[in-house]
């Protein structure tokens, strides 16, 4: 044998072996794929779902609804109108307490003394001593005044206290108020131009912010102010009164009294005043003289407002005398709740001096006529 022959013979045996190995492997490997193939499809979904619950996210317990009280179309009337006559520094005394007037708002539903009628409102307050979570404490209430009529009741303001020499009768635009339209909470998104509305409210331009550029005199004419009114057929307790208010100027302090020019004589209550110490006999006949113009002043405005009276009567159209034979004035005291204290027993039908007596006194419980308060 030739030499390197036999290392051919070798490497060409080797060469064969190697080759059905990988043919052995080649088809093994076939045969396994095959297999496996429906083995990996049947796992295939499983698997979808282990993925799908590792990637959901745990959900959150479900809030708990909450519920709000429906909002009344008229909640806020009442806070709207400007209470005439108080205080400024009393003002936020209003909001000590969540008054309720329901009864005002249930008066222009169906049924109710308002319903379809042209109204005019305003609103005052009557400071009272009220008795409330075990303590008795002077509480300022606020009070709703409504008169059912077809043009505004007055475009007047009397100004007028114990204070003041003389009373004053103004244009409420000297005072900054005026009748302007209430819309309801559900009508405030549409164009006003497009509503007609059957509530008129007074209400006040002046700020508050804007008073420390007013004088002092200025400031107290509006806690002096009381809503006017002029009934042409009703004489008002001025007309027919004989009393006149006395402020005479001496010092150290004046003499402020009413003197009676019926039932009064002048001798002896001159003599009184003297006799407390309230005016000095040098004064008596000055005090006297001071008096009696007074009372004469006082039987001329008696005298002037009847004249005035009866010119109006006779000024006015048949339309205007049924609406002033028609016009009503009802008064609304807030709705006891617990959290306001107890009005009942302080509720009054008088207004005041110029608009006198409402016809009905309103409270949630019940209507009261002025006749049997």
């Amino acid at each position: 044998m030739k030499k390197g022959t036999k290392r051919k013979a070798v490497a060409a045996s080797r060469k064969d072996e190697t080759a059905s190995t990988s043919a052995a492997t080649t088809t093994t490997t076939t045969t396994t794929d095959a297999t496996e193939q429906p083995q990996q499809q049947e796992n295939k979904e499983p698997e979808k779902a282990v993925r799908k619950t590792k990637r959901s996210k745990v959900s959150k317990p479900e809030a708990r609804p909450e519920f709000f009280d429906e909002q009344r179309q008229l909640e806020d009337l009442w806070k709207q109108i400007f209470p005439v006559g108080t205080e400024w520094d009393q003002l936020d005394l209003l909001s000590e307490y969540k008054w309720n007037f329901s009864n005002l708002e249930d008066a222009f539903e169906e049924g109710g003394v308002l319903h379809g009628k042209k109204v005019y409102l305003f609103s005052c307050t009557e400071p009272q001593l009220l008795f409330f979570h075990g303590q008795s404490k002077v509480t300022c209430i606020p009070v709703v005044v409504a008169i059912v009529s077809p043009f505004p009741p007055s475009d007047k303001i009397g100004i007028n206290s114990v204070q003041r020499e003389s009373e004053e009768i103004v244009d409420m635009k000297q005072m900054k108020m005026d009748w302007v339209p209430y819309f309801p909470l559900g009508q405030r998104g549409s164009s006003i131009e497009r509503l007609k509305s059957q509530i008129f409210i007074l209400t006040c331009g002046q700020r508050r912010s804007g008073l420390k550029h007013l004088k002092l005199d200025r400031i107290k004419k509006f806690e002096y102010c009381l809503p006017y009114f002029y009934h042409p057929f009703k004489e008002d307790d001025t007309e027919q009164s004989t009393i006149v208010d006395i402020m005479y100027p001496i010092e150290p302090k004046p003499v402020v009294c009413e003197f009676d020019w019926e039932l009064d004589d002048l001798e002896e209550f001159t003599n009184e005043l003297i006799a407390a110490e309230e005016l000095s006999e040098d004064q008596k006949d000055v005090f006297k003289e001071f008096v009696r113009e007074k009372v004469r002043d006082g039987k001329r405005a008696n005298r002037e407002a009847r004249e005035k009276r009866k010119r109006a009567r006779e000024e006015l159209s048949q339309e205007k005398v049924a609406a002033f034979e028609n016009m009503r004035f009802y008064k609304f005291y807030p709705v006891a709740t617990s959290d306001t204290p107890d009005v009942s027993s302080v509720k009054s039908p008088f207004i005041n001096r110029y608009y006198g007596k409402a016809h009905q006194v309103k409270r949630k419980e019940k209507c009261l006529s002025s006749s049997s308060i």
